[in-house]
């Protein structure tokens, strides 16, 4: 059954920032005029605060209370080993939106609306499987697949390793592994729009080569990797910056006018806002716990409107961060709210309208990784005011669920946000059917 309670959110104070050099998502971020700015810092400030208005203006129209949520759980897989990350897409272009999952020994997939599961590719390397990005690149209604592997944070000189698999006729067998060029400690990957308006593949690892335990030395190197026409060719890599230090996790996003995405990127520095075609990182909050470990954005009449982590890398903590308003200086840090300070060792993030209020809610779970007792789970977070200062938090899952990871998608043809999770002490994967009256 879920359960509500409601959290209030602290006021806190802007700061300062620096910038240092070095499926499809459509423009989310008004054009309100055609201007030249030179600043990327600036422009990108300027047109959230534009978005700010204007979502706030369009939330004043109509605040109703937060609907009452319902799901369904169906556990499609109770024999899976750790589960470190799940996707959702159109694998076999049936234009039903699949689930991709990368386990500890396998990638696989499995097929909607039966769910049968599918292995595609097994023991990659010696060590675990630990990330994959599934996606439609190329337009054909079919997705591509890269994952990473060699899991070994400890090793930050030999571990890690990426793969492309190239998929045959028939896309539930065994597709071939390509293997790539890598950096030590491949820990997230996804497919991202570059200026060209074609897909790069982005790989973020959690530590820089040669780092000790503390996370101290060389920056990570954050590489974008080029698609060949023929993929078992060599693959160019460019390096999109190397500043940052434990990067567990990023998020895509179209900010701007131009065809790149940009991404949100958080380490233990704090949160960031990497421009890929600028090659420019710039700092949007930080926090005295460590930094952050997960990062989604939020929109609300889908425009971005807000980001939100979990704070420190598998921390407790889960926060939000909205950007300064117009009569504050264009350099000032985002706010940050702490929405909540009972997660433990929260480990999944993701945003979407799961009630068809034309603004995101939030899905978090965390998985008590090595904490025997401790309760595991999942929880949706609403927001009922317009300036997104007051959340109401519903349990989806109280204790069957030691997320890893989660992915929101219409898995039913509804239209309606399902969740899919996959649990690593739980052993499990389950889709959460969205039953709530919008």
């Amino acid at each position: 059954m879920n359960t509500t309670s409601k959290c209030q959110t602290p006021k806190s104070q802007p700061g300062r920032s620096r910038t240092t050099n070095d499926e499809t998502r459509k423009s989310e971020i008004p054009n309100p005029n055609d201007l030249r700015i030179s600043s990327f810092g600036f422009r990108i400030f300027f047109e959230l605060r534009v978005s700010a208005f204007v979502i706030s203006c369009l939330w004043c129209l109509e605040l109703a209370q937060a609907a009452q949520l319902k799901f369904k759980p169906v556990e499609i897989d109770s024999k899976i080993e750790i589960g470190y990350g799940i996707a959702a897409a159109d694998v076999n272009g049936d234009k039903k939106t699949d689930l991709v999952l990368a386990d500890k020994n396998q990638i696989v997939w499995y097929e909607n609306p039966s769910w049968k599961k599918h292995v595609i590719a097994e023991k990659l390397t010696p060590r675990d499987h630990v990330c994959l990005a599934a996606a439609d690149i190329d337009g054909d209604g079919k997705a591509e697949i890269a994952a990473g592997a060699e899991w070994n944070p400890g090793d930050t000189v030999n571990s890690g390793a990426v793969f492309y698999l190239i998929p045959p006729a028939d896309r539930t067998q065994k597709w071939e592994p390509v293997k790539l060029h890598h950096e030590p400690t491949v820990h997230r990957m996804r497919w991202v729009r570059n200026a060209e308006g074609k897909f790069d593949l982005v790989v973020v690892p959690l530590h820089g080569r040669g780092n000790n335990p503390k996370a101290e030395g060389a920056g990570v190197k954050i590489l974008a990797y080029k698609v060949p026409s023929d993929p078992t060719q060599p693959w160019k890599t460019e390096s999109l910056d190397e500043s940052l230090h434990k990067t567990h996790n990023f998020d895509p996003v179209q900010l701007d006018r131009d065809a790149a995405e940009e991404m949100f990127v958080v380490g233990k520095e704090g949160l960031f806002l990497l421009d890929a075609t600028d090659r420019k990182v710039t700092l949007l909050g930080t926090n005295s716990i460590g930094g952050a470990g997960e990062v989604r954005a939020g929109r609300v009449a889908g425009k971005v409107f807000f980001v939100t982590t979990v704070e420190p890398m598998h921390g407790n903590t889960l926060a939000l961060y909205t950007a300064p308003s117009a009569i504050e200086h264009a350099d000032a840090t985002w706010h940050r709210l702490v929405l909540d300070e009972s997660l433990i060792d929260g480990h999944a993030l993701a945003c979407g309208d799961l009630i068809g209020q034309g603004r995101d809610q939030i899905v978090v779970g965390w998985r008590a990784m090595n904490r025997p007792g401790a309760k595991v789970g999942v929880k949706v977070f609403i927001s009922t005011d317009k300036e997104g200062r007051k959340w109401t938090a519903t349990t989806v899952d109280d204790g069957g669920m030691a997320c890893e990871d989660l992915v929101l998608a219409d898995l039913n043809g509804d239209a309606k946000l399902d969740i899919a999770a996959a649990g690593r002490a739980t052993k499990n994967v389950k889709i959460y059917f969205n039953e709530s009256q919008h």
